[in-house]
């Protein structure tokens, strides 16, 4: 009997264990490719980790707090600033002739918003007077608050001198105004007839100043994504092991994509709460645009049936619309660096921002900082000195500056990924240009507002989440299963996994942070 070998056999079975040429099983040759394939998968174990922690969120897990919300909205008011300065211009001269003293017009308080006629400046009040002709002192000798057709104003009596003119002031000189005090004569009230200057005029009655305040609102947005795996392919087992973010490891390929959808799921929650925008008031959902603006909440945004979109506003938009924003800091050199931080801190003294606050910044940012403060230390040889910041001759320089003092105020520096990462904001900046966000600075503490919902003054951390949640329902993080895998609940013949969240971000005291772009 005859035994004819098959043509696809690479080799030739021996019948003792010898490594001759002619049993050895070549499984990268054309002719065993196919054998080897079909029943010895030869893949590498780890699934390779190139991006490194691929899941930006934990940002305001760092800086903010999460609080639960039962409305469809969130109001917040802020106080406004305790002492009375305006901005203005200067009236020296009435038809031609020279007023005595000088009179005032108030355009806005110091922040630049229109005082809509009304100004808390009164009779009797000292003034200090400030422009390009100088600084002059006076007495408020009249004090007109604004009418439908007239501006507010105020008279004044100038100390040491005739007149506003007198001093070097000319007419439409821009100046800024700040109360510092009060001067009565003696045996003289509050009654009219008795101020100073007043002609016996109701228009200068003293009266009083009633503290004014700002109010927020905003809304949370509704963030949804599910995961779907069929029945066949649920009871696969994948070759190769994974491993996600959140320590989960394991074989089978559907946990695996399942981990990524709520990794990416989570960091959605995170980058919404930094990105989103309120809807322009042009946007008006009744002319067919599917975003309406914050004006029309109340018709659309809550209706059901509307199918409009308002959008919330993120800690960005926050700050570019009620902070500040800086485009220093951006590498030149360290001198110039170092004058543009100092510009900022400035503009923080100006806000009263706190002591400590905290940096998150992107690669190219950290260096200039690091640059920056590196050249501040230059006692030693070559531009070092040893025994600064914790080094010695015999260890290398450690650079990388986490933390550091500048006049009042500590500054806590780190690294924002989600600022540099190719596939979040890294490839966005790469593209804007000018616009690109470099950095923000943000306080470390918390504020004293006035929550409407509560009723009372109550401190809070300048950032934290506000999501929806009853005695019923958490929609903080929430996840269930249907279908006809693992939970029974429909004839869907696969598995899905559902999540959802609503929220909003609060940004209070917006005026103590700072954009850099």
């Amino acid at each position: 009997m005859a035994i004819t070998n098959g043509s696809l056999l690479n080799s030739v079975p021996a019948t003792q264990q010898a490594t001759l040429s002619t049993n050895y099983l070549d499984l990268a040759s054309t002719a065993g490719a196919g054998w080897a394939q079909q029943y010895v998968p030869d893949l590498m174990e780890k699934e390779a980790e190139v991006f490194g922690p691929r899941t930006i969120s934990g940002f305001l897990n760092q800086v903010g707090a999460e609080e639960a919300m039962t409305a469809d909205q969130v109001v917040w008011s802020e106080q406004s600033r305790l002492h009375l300065s305006y901005k203005g211009t200067v009236q020296t001269k009435a038809g031609g002739t020279v007023v005595s003293g000088g009179i005032i017009d108030i355009d806005t308080d110091i922040d630049g918003n229109s005082m809509d006629k009304i100004h808390g400046v009164r009779v009797n009040d000292l003034v200090i007077v400030a422009g390009s002709a100088g600084v002059v002192k006076c007495l408020v000798t009249e004090a007109i608050r604004g009418t439908a057709t007239a501006n507010a104003y105020i008279e004044v009596a100038p100390y040491g001198v005739a007149s506003l003119d007198a001093a070097g002031f000319e007419d439409a000189d821009a100046i800024t105004i700040l109360v510092y005090g009060s001067e009565f004569q003696k045996g003289r009230s509050y009654n009219t007839s008795a101020d100073v200057g007043n002609s016996g005029t109701a228009s200068d009655s003293r009266g009083a100043n009633e503290p004014s305040f700002k109010s927020y609102m905003n809304k949370p947005i509704i963030l949804k994504d599910y995961y779907e795996v069929s029945g066949s392919d649920a009871s696969k087992i994948g070759w190769v092991e994974v491993s996600a973010e959140n320590g989960q490891s394991g074989y089978l390929w559907y946990l695996k994509a399942e981990a990524d959808t709520r990794a990416r799921f989570t960091d959605y929650l995170e980058m919404a709460m930094l990105e989103s925008k309120m809807g322009g008031a042009a946007n008006d959902g009744s002319t067919g645009h599917p975003v309406v603006g914050a004006a029309d909440l109340t018709d659309d945004a809550f209706d059901l049936t509307a199918g409009t979109g308002t959008g919330t506003q993120g800690l960005f938009d926050a700050i570019e619309s009620r902070g500040n924003v800086t485009s220093g800091v951006t590498g030149v050199n360290a001198a110039t660096d170092l004058a543009e931080f100092d510009a900022i801190l400035a503009e923080f003294d100006k806000q009263g921002a706190i002591e400590e606050n905290m940096l998150f910044v992107n690669r190219a940012t950290s260096l200039a900082i690091d640059d920056m403060l590196a050249s501040m230390n230059s006692y030693g040889a070559g531009g070092t000195s040893y025994g600064v910041f914790n080094n010695s001759e015999d260890m290398a320089l450690n650079l990388g500056f986490s933390g550091f003092r500048r006049g009042s105020y500590d500054f806590y520096k780190s690294d924002f990924r989600y600022l540099n990462d190719l596939s979040t904001r890294g490839g966005i900046n790469a593209a804007a240009g000018a616009n690109a966000i470099r950095g923000v600075i943000i306080p470390a503490g918390s504020s004293s507002v006035y929550d409407q919902t509560v009723g009372a003054s109550i401190k809070r951390p300048f950032l934290h989440v506000r999501y929806r949640a009853s005695q019923t329902d958490d929609r903080r993080m929430k996840t269930w299963v249907t279908g006809s895998v693992g939970a029974a609940t429909s004839a869907l013949d696969a598995m899905q996994l559902h999540f959802l969240s609503e929220r909003c971000l609060v940004t209070q005291g917006a005026n103590n942070f700072m954009l850099m772009k």
